[in-house]
């Protein structure tokens, strides 16, 4: 589905996979978005109303991600046939294959400046290739299961990794080091099978906010180009589109204010070196408020969730009624037309003596 934000149009709706779709990218300038399924392909389609589209054969196994290079000239495609493949997209071809992952490759993503590329999967690992030589320059191990997604910060210095094990890890490329926190972005949004979304800044080492919105599993989330919006997309058939303001205040005063939840959150697994622990800068940072504002404070908390949850419930049931009516409506349409329609003649009885 291609959704137009701007002018509320109707979405295009484009059909072409056998199978599951497993990734979907926009290209740098927008005129082409690429898609990957566990039909083994991957289709280039024109953002278009007719919904056009060029379908290369990728993979002998189900393919799990597909990206752009920065440039828009390159595509990464990860496969459960255990490699990553780089195609050219202005002659839709083969270029050349990634091959020392030893199972599944869940995820590839280019460098900002398509040097490097980036791949994890099911072996644990999150692995970083030359684009040059093709060869693998690094293989990060410190997983304690499958590593699901990777992604490179916007100066390429770093990249963020999460797992199976419930687990988001940032490592230094210059160092070749965990990490905890860096320099050039500001904040990590994630998306869990607990079905929320966090918010991390990065430059404190700090969980900011769980976003409650979706009713299954998250599967994706996704920064617009500027910042200003995210997007986050589930289990619940539900794409989710938010605003970006938690940096419109200074990191404390945000602090001061969110420090303390309903339902505490655990600290982010971004690794060792925190400055202080959590409670020592809770206490430090909430010193010269009053006790009776940590009660008020979880007593909205509290009431916001419930707010959300009604509203939650009262779209399911909206969801669940839209279905009903459809059904019922294409019920009285089958009706109508039958009726419309003549019917076996009946025989009289002197018809039915005849033929006795």
């Amino acid at each position: 589905m291609i959704w137009n934000l701007a002018s509320k149009a109707r979405a295009f709706r484009f059909v072409g996979h056998q199978d599951i779709i497993t990734g979907v990218h926009f290209s740098p300038s927008g005129n082409l978005v690429a898609t990957s399924s566990k039909d083994r392909t991957v289709r280039l389609w024109k953002p278009s109303i007719k919904g056009e589209s060029k379908v290369i054969k990728a993979h002998t196994a189900a393919v799990r991600s597909v990206a752009f290079s920065h440039d828009g000239q390159r595509l990464a495609t990860a496969s459960d046939d255990k490699s990553v493949k780089v195609w050219s997209v202005p002659r839709h071809c083969f270029l050349y294959s990634l091959n020392q992952h030893t199972n599944w490759v869940c995820c590839a993503r280019f460098s900002p400046d398509a040097r490097l590329i980036a791949s994890c999967g099911d072996d644990r690992t999150v692995r970083l290739w030359d684009t040059s030589s093709k060869h693998c320059i690094n293989c990060f191990t410190d997983y304690g299961g499958s590593a699901t997604s990777v992604d490179f910060n916007p100066s390429g210095t770093c990249i963020a990794s999460s797992g199976s094990d419930s687990s988001l890890r940032i490592w230094d490329l210059r160092t070749n080091k965990l990490i905890q926190h860096y320099q050039g972005s500001n904040f990590m949004i994630t998306g869990s099978s607990d079905s929320t979304v966090k918010i991390l800044d990065l430059l404190e080492g700090r969980l900011m906010y769980t976003l409650h919105g979706h009713k299954g599993p998250v599967f994706t989330v996704a920064f617009s180009r500027g910042g200003d919006l995210f997007a986050s997309g589930g289990a619940d058939a539900q794409v989710l589109m938010w605003r970006t303001n938690f940096d419109t205040k200074p990191y404390l005063s945000v602090l001061q204010q969110h420090s303390h939840r309903a339902t505490v959150d655990p600290p982010p697994h971004t690794g060792a070196g925190f400055r202080g622990s959590p409670e020592e800068q809770q206490q430090e940072d909430l010193s010269s408020y009053p006790p009776c504002l940590d009660t008020t404070l979880q007593h909205i908390v509290r009431q916001l969730d419930i707010l959300t949850q009604t509203v939650s419930v009262l779209e399911e049931r909206l969801t669940l009624t839209e279905d009903k009516l459809k059904e019922c409506l294409q019920h009285q349409s089958q009706i109508i037309k039958e009726i419309g329609q003549p019917g076996p003649r009946r025989r009289t009885a002197n018809e039915g003596h005849l033929s006795g």
